[in-house]
């Protein structure tokens, strides 16, 4: 036999035997972990997205304020006179 073979006869008789029972308020706790989980991610984006929003308004606030696009003022000053 080959090994293939071995692993579909295991699985046969897995799926032959007795069933287990399944509990009855499987359905209900599994909507509500269903629902939880669901509530978890989405105030998890929700969070995402707030602190992308705050960092966009940080930058904006930074780059009014300090005009990195303005070229710095000179240190010296120039000759006077035309020399």
């Amino acid at each position: 036999m080959s090994r293939s073979s071995n692993r579909e006869d295991e699985v046969r008789r897995m799926l032959d035997g007795p069933h287990p029972q399944v509990p009855a308020d499987l359905a209900q706790r599994a909507t509500e972990r269903g629902g939880r989980l669901l509530r978890r991610h989405r105030f998890a984006r929700r969070l995402v997205q707030l602190v992308a929003l705050a960092a966009v308004v940080a930058f904006t606030v930074w780059a009014v304020a300090a005009q990195p696009w303005q070229p710095p003022p000179t240190e010296t000053t120039p000759p006077l006179g035309g020399w």
